[in-house]
Order: C-alpha cells, then sequence, then structure tokens
C-alpha cells in the first residue's frame, strides 16, 4: 500500500456508498479470448460499499455507452476498435447483471469479504480477425463461461482488496482459467474522482492453452505454422490495470479503463504469436439512475 493511505485517506475517498457502488467498471459485452484487461477490473471497488455501508440500496442501476480499443484477439499485432451497451444491475450485495461479470449470485458476504458464482459469454476466435496468420487454424467458437471468484479486503484503514476467480469454458476454448489479483484505491482519489490500481497474474490448464496457442499437426499443414503442442498447465499471463472514475453532479459517471498484459510461459513462444505485450483501453459514459 503506497504510503499516505490510512484512515483519514480511507474515510475521505470512500465516505460516500454510493459512489463505490457505481464502481462496477464498464465493460463491452464482446470481452475476447481472453481480454487484456484484468479480472478485478469488472467488479472494481463494490466490495467495499458494504464495508462502509452495513445497509445497502435495494436496487442499483447504470446504464451507459462504452468504447473500446483491444488487440483483435489474444497475441495479435493488429487492434480493433467497438463500441457497445453499459448495463450494471445490482440488488444490495446479492446478486447482479452487468456486461463484464454476466449474472451473478454472492453466496457468501460479509463486510470484509463475497463469494459468489456466475455465468458470462465468451465470444470466441475468427480465422477473419486475421486472415493471414489465422488461416488453417480454425475458429474458437463462442461459449458460455462457468466463474467462481471470491474478494477479501483487509481493512477500513488498509483498503487492500485480493480477488481469486477460476474459469471454466464450457465449448469454445474449453479448459480452466485461474486468476490472482490485488488493488487498491490510489492517492489523489477523492469522493468526485476515485482511482484503483493493481496486478494479476493468470494461470490456465493444458488444454485451455493448447487451443488458443498450440498448433496441431491438422493445423500445421492447412496453415503453415509449425507443429506446437503445450504439455502442461501453467502461467499463461500477467498485467496491471489502471481505473478511474469521475463522477460529475449525481448521476452521470465518466469511466476510463486502460489495462496492460504479457503472455507468458509456453504461449509466449506460440507460432502464431504477433506479439506477446497486450494492452486495452475502455472508455465510457454512463448514467445512474
Amino acid at each position: 500500500m503506497p504510503s499516505g493511505i490510512g484512515t483519514n485517506f480511507s474515510m475521505r475517498v470512500l465516505r460516500v456508498p454510493a459512489v463505490l457502488a457505481c464502481l462496477a467498471i464498464s465493460q463491452l459485452a464482446s470481452a475476447q479470448t481472453p481480454s487484456p484487461l484484468q479480472e478485478w477490473q469488472y467488479s472494481g471497488g463494490i466490495i467495499l460499499a458494504r464495508l462502509f455501508q452495513a445497509d445497502l440500496p435495494t436496487f442499483r442501476t447504470i446504464i451507459g455507452l462504452a468504447s473500446e480499443a483491444q488487440p483483435a484477439y489474444s497475441g495479435a499485432r493488429a487492434y480493433r476498435i467497438e463500441g457497445g451497451p453499459v448495463i450494471d444491475e445490482y440488488y444490495r450485495d446479492v446478486a447482479f447483471i452487468n456486461t463484464g461479470d454476466g449474472i451473478g449470485y454472492n453466496f457468501l458476504r460479509g463486510d470484509h469479504y463475497q463469494v459468489g458464482v456466475s455465468v458470462t459469454y465468451d465470444l470466441g476466435r475468427k480465422m477473419t480477425q486475421d486472415y493471414a496468420n489465422l488461416h488453417g487454424m480454425g475458429d474458437i467458437s463462442a461459449a458460455p463461461v462457468g466463474k467462481v471468484f471470491g474478494s477479501w479486503v483487509i481493512s477500513r484503514k488498509l483498503p487492500l482488496i485480493l480477488r481469486v476467480d477460476g474459469r471454466q469454458f464450457m465449448g469454445g476454448a474449453q479448459g480452466a482459467v485461474g486468476d490472482i489479483a490485488v488493488y487498491t484505491p490510489l492517492p489523489g482519489s477523492s469522493q468526485s474522482f476515485v482511482m484503483f490500481a493493481g496486478p494479476s497474474v493468470t494461470l490456465a490448464t493444458r488444454h485451455y492453452m493448447q487451443v488458443l496457442y498450440g498448433v496441431t499437426p491438422q493445423q500445421s499443414a492447412a496453415s503453415g505454422h509449425p507443429v506446437y503442442e503445450i504439455a502442461h498447465d501453467g502461467n499463461s499471463a500477467a498485467g496491471i490495470g489502471f481505473s478511474a472514475t469521475k463522477f460529475i453532479g449525481q448521476h452521470w459517471l465518466l469511466n476510463l479503463d486502460c489495462a496492460y498484459s504479457e503472455i507468458r510461459g509456453k504461449p509466449s513462444h506460440s507460432p502464431i504469436l504477433e506479439r506477446a505485450d497486450q494492452r486495452i483501453a475502455v472508455l465510457s459514459v454512463d448514467y445512474q439512475l
């Protein structure tokens, strides 16, 4: 935790629980497999609302529009820019529907922790996203994704948050992915301007990494890429995320989310990988009902 973030800072930043309730970071529904965005950025700050106000509002609704720039697919050199809606609906700290985390339920809830499950959707990967590099590799189909996650904040005086999650792909990329992350409010935050940042490490099963980054003999014959086998589970990426929210009046929010992720381990040597460092920026304008 950077120096200067103590009790007074925490109370200044987190005095208005409704502010924290708005910090479900705005995401487009078209998240790729995997996105350079850190998993904690989908719900950064939400767990702090319960810590500073036991009686949360029954419903919290945010709608808006977002634009994002990110790699065309994981490991691509080319970038794409897309726009889409933002929908965040919360029932206390019990259930939610949003364009980042999907449809979820927190089955364990406390002042310092949340544990829950959700179902979201992955759009997979199509050869047409980069025909020159992916020709002969085949498409990775879209598929639902089941997620289990947990967050724990150390204390009111030290709002450092640990988040872990695991995602199982039910089709498409298949396999499983897990993340371990730590993030915290940054100095300079206030009631009208809140910033979060933190690192994350991603682990994945061999099957998942083989589908995304491996090359089978059949794919090699069709694409010209050399055969590439991933034999073990392991680290697939590491990165850092930054999120900032500016509150304009009582209802409007301006969100900026940036992340840097580096593909690591066996995937970083894949013949279909064009660049290991991946970046993303998401800008949204939202309205809290």
